[in-house]
């Protein structure tokens, strides 16, 4: 393979995991405040990394047991038994770009807390600068992957000819199966560890104990601690990985179709289509690099703004690069023939709006969904008001919000996806998903900036700072709540789009390799209207099984906590200090109530939580992982392409409308918790910590926790990873 940009691609990569370096040292070189506070991180870190330790261990019995599957299938004429190498390389970058965004997040977060003790911004500047690792490791490993394994499998079988490319393509898809498949476990098994010790936290500490769920007195709270950097950061970063390598993937080969164009000859060899996904990526990776250096806060300022300015100045370089090489790679004009029959004829300016509806269907699903979730919004406050007369009200106000968001997202997504189809066929929608896309290294980074903020807030409490600190930590946190709702809405958004490209890909390579084309689903059919409708129920099944198991983990956490505030000493006592010395600050408790809780403290049996939530966050992922494979395999071997196509179709609409109610649920019950929690005045009352709106509104987040941070954000996932296994099987079946 002699076009040049192939080797330039993996070097924007490169340029990622170096930017991840310089940031991770710089973190690391911060300093880490009193002895107790670096003590408590410890305790986080240890955790954290027990658990990915634990976790990759049983996922790599998964990853060497389907490698040989599909190394024994696989056959020189319609796959290769280098696919099962492709697989075995997209779960380990997956796996390490977790590992990453962990070590440097539990680094990060005892260091925000320290720099909150001067001011806002400094916060601010190291809690992103961790973010920002998480970011840029996963578009750098993401781009460095795929961009090395075709360009070393381009020069094995050729690109000479749309079959060579097709080979090539066929054996790296096998990279996005092996990403999908450890992002569905990472964002399962992370998201029960985190719910099981956060409910046990909130309910037992907050409404039972009535001490804050990151007090050290509060046995889960390390847990809690740790869930948040397994969920929110291991977690998101392998779920956005295998977004942006399943898009990019899926451009890829719809791109090989237009290589019979005899127009296409002179463009990098034909190969203009093929590799424009991966220079976009590649672009995107110096764009949010760009973006991460506007990222700055005075204090007494607005953290989301300055979060915003990073976006939106990513979001425009990206805008003109895109414009510069889209027009320097594709051809002016070209006909093509879509798999429906179509005749179209795409510019490359069309090309360019297509990669413009993407990247602003994802921004402008970030701003709907930050309305609908954000501190101070009035979705938000609705729910706040009805907390005052309880939790059912609560409960009911939240399931309207999260019902409601859906539909603006959703609308969205259809214009995006007729508007990109209209501009340049399936190629428009697959190219609209890179746009989508495209600063995942920013975006990611603002998302992992709000669990390092969340463990800010929590290393605050229990180590007992002034509270001007923890204000400083809450601040941060809340917009990290904001910031988390909108990486899951953008998620959610680009899944939608992703799998379309992800389903195109699958008949374009199927008929690539089989005498019959499959031109469309015909919904008539009996047995494909039977798959949509399995596949429209599956969302729900997983659902189930997902927050299933986060009931029973969390009724496990909370047995556990019970038992230590009812068998320790200690920790009676110090409850029992507590509550003689209620609102008032320790300096002015009696000495003696001063030594009973300082005797108490560090009492707490954390590691007895941390194993609870790693043994059940283990067991129980399991069964929606083995689903999500599963079930594609079965209907495409059994019931054929076409019933596949049926249960894809149903999986993608019912799964996307589910992710999103669930996401945005979580996200705007737990905001409605801070604010009564900094206090709101509700018709001459005020709402505020202790009071039942407050009770009810920690009995809403509770609810709301697995929605938004277990079985809603893993939906996204299941959606991408049933249309990977498809495409993956699209050469067998």
């Amino acid at each position: 393979m002699d076009t040049l940009i192939t080797y330039l691609v993996p070097l924007a990569g490169v340029l990622g995991l170096l930017y991840t370096l310089i940031k991770s040292s710089w973190v690391s070189k911060q300093d880490t405040g009193t002895k107790k506070m670096a003590e408590i991180s410890e305790h986080i870190q240890r955790g954290a990394m027990a658990f990915l330790k634990a976790e990759y261990k049983v996922l790599s019995i998964f990853v060497l047991s389907v490698a040989i599957l599909l190394g024994v299938t696989a056959n020189a004429q319609t796959s290769h038994w280098l696919v099962s190498v492709s697989f075995i390389i997209g779960a380990f970058c997956s796996g390490l770009a977790g590992f990453i965004g962990m070590r440097v997040a539990t680094k990060a977060n005892v260091r925000t807390t320290n720099a909150a003790r001067e001011g806002l911004g400094k916060g601010l500047n190291i809690a992103f600068a961790g973010g920002s690792v998480m970011g840029l490791g996963v578009v750098g490993l993401g781009v460095l992957g795929l961009g090395s394994l075709f360009l070393i499998f381009g020069d094995m079988f050729g690109t000479g000819t749309a079959a060579d490319v097709n080979k090539v393509l066929a054996v790296v898809t096998g990279f996005s199966f092996g990403a999908s498949s450890i992002a569905l476990f990472a964002r399962v098994g992370g998201g029960i560890y985190t719910k099981a010790a956060d409910v046990g936290a909130d309910l037992v500490g907050k409404v039972e104990a009535g001490i804050p769920e990151d007090h050290p007195l509060n046995p889960a709270t390390i847990a809690d601690n740790v869930g948040d950097n397994v969920g929110d950061v291991a977690g998101m970063g392998a779920d956005l990985f295998e977004s942006y390598v399943g898009s990019i993937i899926g451009t890829m080969v719809l791109g090989a179709a237009f290589m019979a164009n005899p127009e296409w000859a002179d463009n990098f060899n034909g190969l203009s289509a093929v590799l424009l996904p991966l220079v976009l990526a590649g672009t995107g990776i110096v764009t949010s690099i760009i973006g991460t250096f506007f990222v700055r806060v005075k204090e007494g300022g607005n953290p989301q703004t300055a979060l915003n300015i990073g976006e939106f100045v990513s979001a425009i370089i990206m805008l003109i690069a895109s414009y510069l090489l889209i027009q320097w790679m594709l051809p002016a004009s070209w006909a093509h023939t879509t798999i429906f029959g179509d005749e179209l004829t795409i510019t490359s300016m069309g090309v360019f709006w297509a990669t413009i509806f993407g990247l602003a269907a994802g921004l402008l699903i970030g701003l709907i969904t930050e309305h609908y979730t954000g501190t101070g919004t009035g979705p938000v406050k609705s729910i706040v008001r009805q907390s005052s007369t309880g939790a059912a009200t609560n409960i009911i106000a939240g399931v309207g919000v999260g019902m409601i968001s859906t539909a603006i997202p959703i609308v969205i997504i259809a214009i995006a996806m007729i508007a990109s189809y209209e501009f340049a066929g399936l190629y428009g929608i697959a190219i609209a998903a890179v746009g989508m896309l495209s600063n995942t290294g920013i975006q990611l980074a603002v998302d992992a900036y709000g669990p390092i903020s969340d463990n800010a807030g929590g290393i605050a409490e229990m180590s007992e700072l002034p509270s001007e600190v923890r204000d400083r930590t809450d601040k941060l946190d809340a917009v990290g709540n904001t910031t988390a709702a909108i990486g899951k809405g953008f998620a959610i958004g680009s899944a939608a789009l992703t799998a379309l490209a992800l389903f195109a890909a699958f008949i374009t390579s199927y008929n690539a390799t089989h005498a019959t084309n499959l031109s469309g689903i015909n919904i008539t059919q009996p047995t494909v209207m039977a798959a949509l409708f399995i596949g429209a129920m599956l969302p729900f099944l997983f659902s189930a099984l997902s927050m299933n198991a986060v009931g029973r983990a969390a009724m496990s956490m909370i047995e556990e906590v019970r038992r230590q505030f009812n068998d320790i000493p200690e920790l009676r006592a110090g409850l029992d200090a507590m509550g003689r010395n209620e609102g008032e600050k320790l300096e002015n408790w009696s000495e003696e109530d001063q030594e009973i809780f300082e005797t108490a403290t560090g009492k707490a049996e954390y590691e007895k939580c941390v194993e609870i939530s790693t043994t059940a966050s283990l067991r129980e992922m399991i069964a929606p992982g083995v689903l999500a494979v599963a079930v594609p395999v079965a209907f495409g071997f059994i019931g054929g392409p076409e019933m596949l196509g049926g249960l894809l179709a149903g999986v993608t609409a019912s799964g996307v409308l589910m992710a999103l109610f669930q996401s945005n649920a979580g996200g705007a019950w737990d905001n409605a918790k801070k604010m009564i929690e900094e206090g709101f005045e509700h018709e001459g009352e005020m709402l505020e910590k202790g009071s039942e709106a407050h009770k009810a509104s920690v009995v809403g987040d509770t609810v709301g926790d697995p929605f938004k941070d277990t079985s809603g954000p893993s939906l996204n996932i299941l959606i991408k990873l049933m249309s990977v296994v498809a495409l993956v099987i699209a050469t067998m079946i």
